[in-house]
């Protein structure tokens, strides 16, 4: 995300749809976007004619910063980096029901998804003022320090097992960012919206009588600008949307290709034919957490998790032996894909 780079650079799933009914008088709508946590956002939002636009994004904008100053390891000063540094500190409230959150998730998946990851992607290079410095003897005393079990938050304080440990919620903070706005456009009493952050996703009601689409972009390395060249087209209502992959945030060295995703069993970058995970759930944080947990999984493993979960929709891409993408999606997802946008 963000500031939280790993998520924002990959997760990308680009907004189709933009000011073009905002002259409907029948259904007027509002739109804004702008710069946050490292990228941008765009909001799309059905106006009573009783809030000011302009009004409203400084609203956003403010609940962003101080979102930032919670969980960003970009900001010296958020909590999280203050906790990194084995500071004494009371968390908030974004702090603990993301930390919540996590531990749900990390459950779930079986370990696939781990905010104690930090460690391993500092040493992979990844992440604020990172320098590649893994080698397999540095592996193991890393991999000690990995453990959604090796942390628990008891009083507004977190409690490490070991002071070495470091907490990154780069795979879920920026979708749970998008669940904060949404919830504050529900406390507006604002029936129908996108929220979009990133590339990660929330939708409420229908646009015009029609659900909002959503574009997945092809997972191609040289796709560098989201929308560009797109996969497939998804429509939603009423739901959230992220995507994990490993085609825009990686590093080469000595002709091998590394991405930013890690495993945090193994402490090595995942390398498997899945190459995006697209998740629709009911909020944006899960949806999150679970795309990053099936890129760990790698196409196998990610493919009997979302059989078994059906509370989940999901489109993944990978690659064939011979190199040719190919998809797979659940079920109840047929229905809302346009395979060729």
């Amino acid at each position: 995300m963000n500031r939280y780079p790993c998520t924002l650079s990959f997760l990308i799933a680009a907004l189709l749809l933009f000011v073009s009914s905002c002259k409907n008088r029948e259904f007027p709508y509002s739109d804004f976007r702008g710069f946050t946590q490292g990228t941008t956002y765009s909001i799309i939002y059905q106006n009573n004619r009783k809030l000011d636009p302009r009004i409203l994004q400084n609203e956003v904008e403010k609940i962003l910063l101080d979102f930032d100053m919670s969980l960003s390891l970009y900001q010296d000063s958020s909590i999280v980096s203050r906790i990194n540094r084995n500071e004494d500190v009371i968390v908030d409230e974004y702090f603990s029901e993301v930390f919540r959150q996590s531990k749900e998730i990390s459950s779930l998946t079986g370990g696939a998804f781990d905010v104690t990851i930090g460690p391993l992607v500092k040493a992979w290079g990844f992440g604020p003022d990172a320098q590649k410095n893994f080698t397999e003897t540095k592996r193991d005393s890393l991999i000690r320090l990995v453990g959604m079990n090796k942390v628990e938050l008891v009083d507004g304080r977190i409690v490490k097992a070991d002071p070495g440990i470091i907490m990154d919620f780069n795979a879920i903070a920026q979708g749970y960012s998008v669940d904060v706005i949404a919830g504050f456009f529900n406390e507006k009493k604002i029936d129908s919206y996108l929220i979009e952050i990133g590339g990660e996703v929330r939708t409420k009601g229908l646009r015009n009588g029609a659900y909002w689409r959503i574009g997945i972009d092809r997972p191609e390395d040289n796709n560098l600008i989201p929308g560009y060249n797109m996969q497939a087209v998804i429509r939603i209502s009423d739901r959230s949307l992220a995507t994990s992959g490993n085609y825009r945030k990686f590093i080469i060295e000595e002709g091998v290709k590394y991405s930013h995703t890690i495993d945090p069993v193994s402490g090595y970058p995942v390398r498997d034919r899945l190459l995006s995970a697209t998740i629709i759930a009911e909020n944006c944080a899960l949806a999150d957490g679970i795309a990053t947990a099936c890129m760990v999984m790698g196409i196998e493993r990610a493919r009997e998790f979302l059989i078994r979960n059906t509370q989940f929709d999901a489109y993944l891409i990978f690659s064939d032996e011979a190199g040719n993408f190919r998809t797979w999606y659940t079920g109840n997802l047929g229905n809302y894909i346009a395979e060729n946008p």
